[in-house]
C-alpha cells in the first residue's frame, strides 16, 4: 500500500464522515436502540474502513458499508461484554435478528432514519432545553463544547443535558418513530420550536458580545431544508421560509465594527435576492395550500419587506392585516407588540404607543426590553422626552447582548443631549 492510496482513502473517509455520517448515525440507532452505542458502533465502522479500504478498495455503497460495519462491530462488543454481564444476552439476540432480516439500507430507508430521529430528539417529554442540545448533537452533529459555546454555559453542564435526555429516551422508552398521522401535528409543532428557537438564538444571540451567531442559523436552516425534503408541511415550508427571509438580511444588520443597524436604516442592496427569491417562493407555496400556520404568517410579513425597495415604500397596512390574522391565531403580547409597531408606522406613532402602553399595563412584557425600546422609540418621536428616556433606561437595564446595550446606550445619550 503507498501513502498516495492512504492518503486518498483518507480524504474520502473525511468526506463521507461530513456529509453521511449522521444518515449512519440515525440507522444505527434504529438498529442499535441506544444512542451511545449507535455513536460507538460508527466511529469504529469508520476506523474499520480507514483500514479495509486501503486494502481492498472502496466499496460501491459507502453508507450501506458503514451502517453493516457499524451494527456487527456493536454486536462484537456486546458479546464480549456477555462474559460478565448476562442480562444482554437478549439484547444480542435481539439486535443478531434484526441484523439478519434487515435488507441493505436505501436513500429511502435511510432519510426515514433521519426523520425519526429529529422526532425522537424532539420529543416532548424532553425538557426543552434538552430538545435543542439532543437535536444539534445527534442530527446536526455539533460537539459538546460547539453547542456550550453557542448557549453560554458550560461542556460539562451541556454534557450532563444530553445524558440525561438520552436516559429519559431510554427510561421512558421513547420509540423511535415518525409519529402516527393522528399524533402528527402536535409532534411537528415541537420540531418547528426547536428549529426556530436554534434559528433566533443564531440570528439575535439572547446574551453575549456577538449581535448574531452564524453557526447556529446555518445549522437551523440546515434542519429546516432536512425537514422540507422529509416532510414536506405547509408549515415546514413557513418556517423554512421565514428562516430564509431573515438570513438574506444578515449583511445589513449590523456594521462591520459589530454595531446594530435597524431595518429601516439598512443598505438593501446588501440583501440576499437568492434568499429572498427562495423564501417568497415557500411562501407562496405554503400560502396555496390552504393549510398554513403561524410560520407560514410570519414568512409572510418577512416577504412583504423584502419586496419593498426602500423603508418609506414598505406596505404597512399589508403587515398589520398579517399581523392581525397572526393575532386571532396565535395570541401572543410580544405578536401584539410587533403589531403595534407596524400600526405605527401605518397610522402614526401615537396609534402605537397606546397600543404598547396597553400591552405594559396588563402586566405583560414588563421584563422584556424590547417592548420598553419599542416604547422609548415612539415617545421619542412624539417629543416626550422624559417618558422615552426612562424607557430606554428600562430596557438598557434588561437587555443582556452587548451589540443591543450599545444600541440602547448611544439613543440614550442622544436623547440626553
Amino acid at each position: 500500500m503507498n501513502e498516495s492510496t492512504s492518503q486518498n482513502v483518507r480524504k474520502i473517509l473525511d468526506d463521507i464522515y461530513r456529509t453521511e455520517s449522521r444518515r449512519v448515525l440515525a440507522t444505527l440507532i434504529r438498529l442499535l436502540g441506544d444512542f451511545d452505542t449507535a455513536e460507538d458502533a460508527m466511529h469504529d465502522a469508520f476506523s474499520a474502513a480507514l483500514d479495509q479500504w486501503q486494502r481492498d478498495g472502496v466499496p460501491a455503497n459507502p453508507r450501506a458499508w458503514l451502517v453493516s460495519a457499524g451494527r456487527f462491530k456493536a454486536i462484537d462488543q456486546i458479546r464480549r461484554r456477555t462474559k460478565f454481564e448476562t442480562s444482554l444476552e437478549p439484547f444480542i439476540e435481539q439486535i443478531g435478528n434484526a441484523a439478519a432480516d434487515e435488507p441493505e439500507p436505501d436513500h429511502e430507508g435511510i432519510e426515514d432514519d433521519r426523520l425519526r430521529l429529529i422526532f425522537t430528539c424532539c420529543h416532548p417529554a424532553l425538557r426543552p432545553d434538552a430538545r435543542v442540545a439532543l437535536t444539534l448533537r445527534e442530527v446536526c452533529g455539533l460537539t459538546t463544547e460547539e453547542i456550550a459555546h453557542a448557549f453560554l454555559t458550560t461542556p460539562p453542564t451541556l454534557a450532563q443535558r444530553i445524558v440525561r435526555a438520552k436516559a429519559k429516551i431510554r427510561d421512558a422508552r421513547i420509540p423511535y418513530e415518525v409519529p402516527s398521522k393522528e399524533d402528527l401535528p402536535d409532534r411537528l409543532e415541537v420540531v418547528l420550536q426547536v428549529i426556530y428557537l436554534v434559528f433566533n438564538e443564531g440570528y439575535s444571540a439572547s446574551s453575549g458580545d456577538a449581535a448574531t451567531r452564524p453557526d447556529l442559523s446555518d445549522e437551523a436552516i440546515r434542519l429546516g431544508r432536512l425537514l422540507k425534503e422529509l416532510l414536506p408541511d405547509p408549515e415546514v415550508l413557513g418556517l423554512l421560509a421565514l428562516m430564509l427571509l431573515h438570513e438574506s438580511r444578515r449583511s445589513a444588520r449590523t456594521s462591520p465594527a459589530g454595531e446594530i443597524i435597524l431595518l429601516e436604516d439598512q443598505n438593501r442592496s446588501l440583501w440576499n435576492r437568492e434568499l429572498i427569491a427562495e423564501g417568497t417562493a415557500l411562501v407562496e407555496r405554503s400560502l396555496s395550500s390552504q393549510q398554513f400556520g403561524p410560520y407560514t404568517l410570519q414568512a409572510a410579513i418577512a416577504a412583504v419587506h423584502a419586496e419593498a425597495s426602500a423603508a418609506a415604500s414598505t406596505d404597512w397596512a399589508e403587515i398589520v392585516g398579517l399581523y392581525s390574522l397572526l393575532l386571532r391565531m396565535t395570541p401572543s403580547p410580544v405578536v401584539e407588540l410587533n403589531c403595534a409597531v407596524a400600526v405605527a408606522m401605518r397610522d402614526g406613532s401615537s396609534a402605537g404607543l397606546e397600543i404598547i402602553d396597553s400591552i405594559l399595563a396588563r402586566g405583560d412584557l414588563v421584563d422584556y426590553h424590547l417592548a420598553h425600546s419599542a416604547r422609548a422609540e415612539l415617545c421619542r418621536r412624539l417629543g416626550r422626552t422624559e417618558e422615552a428616556r426612562a424607557s430606554y433606561e428600562r430596557a438598557l437595564a434588561l437587555a443582556q447582548q452587548e451589540p443591543e446595550r450599545r444600541f440602547l446606550e448611544k439613543r440614550l445619550n442622544k436623547l440626553q443631549s
